[in-house]
């Protein structure tokens, strides 16, 4: 909702550049909205968590937004660890979907998961509505799980809720003085729990 008010505010700002691609505020909101109406058509829903295996792109911003838009909660998923993490991880958090991009399929265990891929698959939700979804989470929901290291056992799940991440969020806005005229790069890899402040 507070991403939607500012694609309102600013439709025409750039959002993300990427590879020498852009978005503004409205392009991403309605590629956003698009995957978000087909996620929902898979059953996401408050408290349903998503995987997510990209690397850092438009495809990864675009679909962090798309599952909380659904009312999921985003599960990072790094495409680098080895399949047995994947795998663990995968069964762990009982994913019954996953966003992830064509080059990533042979790494992702074949399971109980629906694979979405988000680049090639694109035409699997590019007719579905551009506009806002209603939507039903409260500040008490998951936003997102993100696991362990796993450095002293077994990597374990710790789940952040919506009020979490807003307070993280204007906390950062609050210190840093953050203003429009501002700029973040993507540095940390999403599975990375810094990566929550730079994304958002």
């Amino acid at each position: 909702q507070l991403f939607e008010e500012q694609a309102a505010k600013t439709p025409g700002a750039l959002a993300i550049e990427s590879a020498g691609e852009q978005l503004t505020y409205a392009e991403l909101n309605e590629r956003a909205n698009q995957l978000a109406h087909y996620l929902r058509l898979c059953g996401v829903g408050p408290e349903s968590l998503v995987g997510i295996c990209v690397e850092r792109s438009i495809e990864m911003l675009t679909g962090l937004l798309a599952i909380l838009k659904a009312g999921g909660a985003f599960v990072p998923l790094d495409p680098a660890y080895p399949p047995q993490r994947l795998a663990f991880m995968l069964a762990d958090a009982r994913l019954s979907v996953v966003l992830t991009e064509q080059r990533w399929l042979q790494r992702l265990p074949r399971g109980e998961a629906q694979l979405v891929c988000v680049d090639a698959g694109r035409e699997l939700f590019a007719h579905e509505s551009a506009k806002n979804l209603h939507n039903s989470v409260t500040l008490a929901n998951l936003a997102y799980v993100i696991y362990t290291s796993g450095s002293t056992g077994m990597p374990k799940g710790v789940a952040i809720t919506h009020d979490s991440l807003i307070n993280l969020v204007r906390w950062h806005q609050r210190v840093y003085e953050v203003t429009s005229a501002d700029r973040a790069t993507q540095v940390a890899g999403l599975a990375f729990d810094a990566s929550v402040w730079e994304v958002w």
